[in-house]
C-alpha cells in the first residue's frame, strides 16, 4: 500500500479515461496530461492504461509500505525519497516504509507517480479514474491509502528519458470547431493575434482564459462537447472544457484542442500565457 501521511493540494488517482458514457452525462476524465503519464509508464513496462497518481501544484507526502518501482514525470515538485533529491522520468527502486516527498513547484502544474503494475483501486465503469460522484471520492486524503502489487526486482528495458519540457510552450494548436465560421474578422483578429492569461478558474473541468474577445448574440441548442472544446460565451469569455468537463454546452464550440495541446494546457496554471495556432 501507499499511505498517504499528507495529500498535498489535489491528488486523485487517474487512468487513461472512462469511455462509453458520455451518451449519459459521464465525462471521460482520466489523466489531464496523457504524454507525461503515458511516459511513466513506458518506462516501468507497464500497460499504457494502467492507474498512477496525478498530482497537482504541491505535492504529497507518501509512504511505501512494500517494495516496488517508480517512475516520477509531468511537473517537478522537486521530489526527494527518504530526503535524497530525486528526479523526474527515472526508474527509481522504493523498499518497504521509504518515504516520498515534494517540495517545490519549479515547472508545469501536474505531476504524475507510476508504479510498477500500476495501482490497485477499484474499477467503476471500466476505469479507476476518480470522478465524484461516479466514485465515492473526488480526491485522495490525508489518511487515505492506495494498493499495489509488490516488486522485488525489476530490470527496465529503459532506465530513463531525457527531461521533456514540451509543456512549457505557449502555442496550443487549435482545429476550427463546429461554430468556427460565425466569428467575425475582429473575433478572428483578437483569437489568433494575441496571448491570453489563465485565470484563477482553472481544474480538471475547465480553464477560462483572464482576458475578453467581442461579445456575441449566437444562441444554439445544447450540443456535445468533449475534452478541448473552446466554448465562447456571449459576454466574450473563452472555456476550455478538460477532461472532467461537461459532456453537452449550450455556448459556440468555436475551437477544438489537440490532444497535445490538452497536455500542454493541462501543465499550465494562473497567470501563465497562452496564444492559439489554427491547423
Amino acid at each position: 500500500m501507499i499511505k498517504v501521511l499528507k495529500s498535498g493540494f489535489f491528488m486523485t488517482v487517474q487512468d487513461m479515461g472512462r469511455f462509453g458514457y458520455r451518451d449519459i452525462g459521464v465525462p471521460v476524465s482520466g489523466v489531464m496530461d496523457y504524454d507525461s503519464a503515458a511516459k511513466a509508464n513506458k518506462l516501468l513496462d507497464n500497460p499504457k492504461e494502467a492507474a498512477l497518481l496525478e498530482i497537482t501544484m504541491t505535492g504529497p507526502t507518501l509512504q511505501f509500505e512494500a517494495p516496488t518501482y517508480i517512475c516520477l514525470s509531468g511537473a517537478f515538485l522537486s521530489p526527494t525519497l527518504n530526503n535524497e533529491p530525486i528526479d523526474n522520468y527515472q526508474v527509481i527502486q522504493v523498499g518497504k516504509g521509504d518515504i516520498l516527498s515534494y517540495g517545490r513547484l519549479e515547472n508545469g502544474f501536474r505531476s504524475y507517480l507510476a508504479v510498477k503494475g500500476g495501482v490497485q483501486t477499484d474499477m467503476v465503469m471500466g476505469s479507476r479514474s476518480q470522478y465524484h460522484p461516479v466514485t465515492p471520492k473526488k480526491c485522495l486524503k490525508d489518511g487515505s491509502s492506495v494498493a499495489y502489487g509488490e516488486t522485488v526486482s525489476f530490470e527496465p528495458a529503459i532506465s530513463g528519458l531525457k527531461v521533456d519540457r514540451k509543456f512549457e510552450e505557449e502555442t496550443l494548436e487549435v482545429y476550427k470547431g463546429p461554430e468556427f465560421s460565425m466569428l467575425s474578422d475582429a473575433q478572428l483578429g483578437s483569437l489568433f493575434g494575441k496571448s491570453f492569461s489563465i485565470s484563477e478558474k482553472n481544474n480538471r473541468m475547465a480553464y477560462q482564459l483572464a482576458e475578453l474577445i467581442q461579445g456575441h448574440k449566437h444562441s444554439m441548442l445544447t450540443s456535445g462537447t468533449m475534452p478541448g472544446t473552446v466554448q465562447f460565451t456571449p459576454a466574450g469569455r473563452l472555456i476550455i472544457l478538460m477532461k472532467d468537463g461537461q459532456t453537452t454546452g449550450g455556448y459556440p464550440r468555436i475551437l477544438q484542442l489537440s490532444e497535445d495541446s490538452i497536455c500542454q494546457l493541462a501543465q499550465k496554471k494562473f497567470g501563465d500565457s497562452i496564444s492559439f495556432k489554427l491547423v
